[in-house]
């Protein structure tokens, strides 16, 4: 199957460059594949859709403001963006796997510093041009306290302004959900289909019977690798750890009864449960810990998903695979749907991406 035919064209003022005035504001388009009618709605009124009997996942991760600004012993600005720790047993000072901006200057041996917080050296550099560093800190406990007190958010590189200070005004409240969970900050990007829900949108789908469960993916940079040219079937997925709760597990596994809905927020509890069900047949009283390699991309079956709420998402993407597969199961034809779909949402103006407004697949 051709990458060509996950294409189409996305016209640049259809990408947000700042979210909805209000989180549950923003628009939702509504589609019902058994007569495949499409609703034009706002994120407000999900609960006409969702409610009694259904049983909700989402991705409580918690996005780190992981872009760190620092000077190389020369005076050179560097740009850090943490990925993930490297641990080694017992190591200190802390080590994590980092962008590095300009790489070319960075090589092994390097160091930067900034204002007196930490000094930095590149002890490492793989084959994803990702660089081994360490910190060595000198007022905070943790490389994770130091972001939280001086970095900024790593937004999408399709958001694009004019002045840094706007970039972070507001995006360390509104490029988080609101059930984002501190003791799993381990997101490089926001998991943005949850990034439509306030608290008073949850009650109210509670006290109409809709149950959540929490999971946790720790969304790395390579949900925003486009496909390359060829066939999809040679692009090679990005790997990212996940974990599942015994509560999870037991409310995915269970047979869906009396029309029990098993709806997903977002592509990343999607990787996460259908990485989960492919492996695991009976739920734990141990929180479950994989890693999720899974490539969905029509045709395929779902195992433990009946509904959907995501974002628009970029031409080309792994995650515009895996929504056409979703539209239409075990089919392909679910990749023209999907583009039509697109095409009704671009000419009715609807905002796309992160900051973009939402659609519900029932």
């Amino acid at each position: 199957m051709e990458t060509a035919l996950f294409d189409y064209h996305l016209p640049a003022d259809r990408i947000a460059q700042h979210p909805a005035e209000s989180r549950d504001g923003s628009r939702l388009l509504v589609v019902n594949r058994k007569d495949r009618s499409i609703a034009h709605r706002r994120f407000q009124e999900l609960p006409d859709y969702i409610g009694a009997k259904d049983r909700v996942f989402r991705n409580n991760a918690k996005v780190l403001p992981a872009r760190l600004f620092a000077q190389r012993n020369t005076g050179g600005r560097v740009e850090c963006l943490l990925l993930r720790p490297a641990p080694r047993p017992g190591s200190y000072p802390e080590e994590w796997w980092c962008l590095l901006k300009p790489g070319r200057k960075l090589p092994i041996g390097s160091r930067f510093s900034a204002n007196g917080l930490f000094v930095a050296e590149v002890i490492d550099k793989n084959d994803s041009a990702e660089y081994r560093v360490s910190f060595d800190l000198v007022s905070h406990s943790s490389v994770v306290q130091l972001v939280e007190s001086m970095g900024k958010m790593p937004l999408p590189p399709y958001i694009s302004r004019d002045r840094e200070d706007d970039r972070d005004r507001h995006d360390k409240e509104r490029y988080q959900t609101i059930y984002a969970q501190d003791e799993h900050a381990v997101a490089a990007a926001a998991p943005t289909a949850g990034l439509h829900f306030t608290q008073n949108l949850i009650e109210t789908l509670e006290s109409q019977g809709a149950c959540f469960h929490d999971l946790t993916l720790h969304v790395g940079m390579g949900t925003f690798k486009p496909l390359g040219e060829g066939e999809v079937e040679a692009h090679e997925i990005h790997r990212e750890i996940y974990e599942v709760p015994p509560t999870t597990q037991e409310a995915l596994v269970t047979t869906p009864r009396d029309g029990k809905r098993r709806v997903c927020i977002g592509t990343t509890s999607v990787r996460t449960i259908e990485d989960f069900m492919r492996k695991r047949e009976e739920p734990s009283d141990k929180t479950y810990t994989d890693e999720a390699a899974l490539f969905l991309y029509p045709p395929c079956s779902f195992k433990g998903v009946d509904a959907l709420i995501t974002n628009f998402h970029l031409p080309k993407s792994t995650l515009l695979c895996l929504v056409s597969a979703f539209l239409s199961p075990n089919k392909s034809d679910g990749i023209d749907w999907l583009k039509s779909i697109y095409e009704e949402a671009i000419s009715e103006e609807y905002r796309f991406l992160s900051y973009g407004d939402a659609m519900l697949i029932l």
